[in-house]
């Protein structure tokens, strides 16, 4: 086994009650341990940078989902990359780089074959959570497979200054969209969606109805709606949907700290109407896309056709405010955590 000199603590952010409502500081922990050591088949990684995102929400509750809760008293899970730095498996070398899914924490023990190698030569290491990593395929699989987007299409964004958002509407664009429009929550933020991404049109959500910014935004309606939100938007979208419109839904962060059931839209027999459809799906189900994704998003990224953003906070100790910052919706782009 190779390995470089390391310190003799890790520090690692633990759940130790389940938030109820809005996640408190007192429901978390910053526990000092040990540095761990590989076993046969895996590696160390010092990680550089960790991810945080909204459905990390959902797993600090012990609801079923489509993913196991986070247990009590033991370290949290998320997107992380980072260099290895002892290797006890064949073919990962010290200094390699490696994308895998143990952060919240500094140094973290990987099966070699739970990751993957990535370049820090070929792009930034914060872009392999972010515009090269998940939220970009689920950005990517969501418009172009499961909302069937086609050329033409007038799309509806919501949560569009976030790092899956923003570039739904650019990858929308750059296929052939008729009209994209997007949803934030500040002026800044729409400012940013028209100036910097090309969005044809946004709104600031805050500022009144959704369904009135909506139609004016879309008087023509729209062909596919890209759902980060759920609640008014959902319905907003549904009311301004064009025969055989095409919904996805990526996430409802808008609900995710209800303490009470969360009522639906109110119009769904308008569907009736339109031919449309509703479809849910998960990024875990795409992967296959993974190579073709990485080499046409990762074109328009060195091109400059596709920009991004990322809004990053120091130091593993700032790790839950980031992640509260997502919630309250602080963040432009990637929220990403440099360790």
């Amino acid at each position: 086994m190779t390995e470089t000199q390391l310190p003799a603590v890790n520090r690692e952010w633990h759940l130790v009650s389940r938030p109820v409502g809005w996640p408190k500081t007192e429901d978390f922990a910053l526990v000092e341990a040990e540095v761990p050591q590989p076993g046969e088949g895996q590696v160390l990684v010092r990680n550089a940078y960790v991810s945080v995102d909204p459905y990390m929400r959902g797993r600090m509750s012990a609801a079923k989902s489509y993913v196991a809760p986070y247990e009590l008293g033991k370290v949290m899970q998320g997107g992380a990359v980072g260099e290895v730095v002892a290797s006890n498996a064949e073919g990962i070398e010290v200094g390699d780089h490696l994308l895998h899914f143990l952060g919240w924490r500094e140094f973290a023990v990987v099966d070699a074959k739970q990751a993957v190698k990535v370049d820090p030569q070929a792009a930034p290491l914060s872009t392999y959570l972010g515009v090269l990593g998940m939220t970009g395929l689920t950005a990517y699989a969501g418009l172009l497979r499961t909302a069937s987007f086609k050329e033409g299409d007038s799309v509806f964004v919501s949560g569009a200054a976030g790092a899956v958002g923003s570039q739904v509407g650019q990858i929308a664009k750059l296929k052939g969209a008729s009209r994209v429009i997007g949803s934030a929550g500040s002026d800044e933020k729409v400012k940013l969606l028209v100036e910097e991404y090309g969005f044809d049109a946004a709104f600031n959500y805050k500022n009144g109805p959704v369904s009135e910014q909506l139609r004016a935004a879309a008087p023509d309606g729209v062909d596919v709606y890209f759902d980060n939100v759920g609640g008014d938007h959902l319905e907003a979208a549904i009311g301004q949907l064009n025969r055989d419109g095409r919904i996805a839904i990526c996430g409802a962060i808008s609900v995710y700290n209800s303490t009470e059931p969360v009522s639906g839209p109110k119009n769904l027999a308008r569907l009736i109407q339109t031919r449309g459809r509703i479809e849910g799906f998960l990024v875990g189900d795409h992967y296959d896309l993974q190579a073709e994704f990485v080499q046409e998003v990762g074109a328009w990224v060195r091109s400059g056709e596709l920009k991004y953003s990322e809004t990053v906070a120091e130091g593993i100790e700032n790790n839950l405010e980031a992640f509260f910052g997502v919630l309250r919706g602080d963040n432009v782009g990637k929220m990403i955590v440099k360790l």
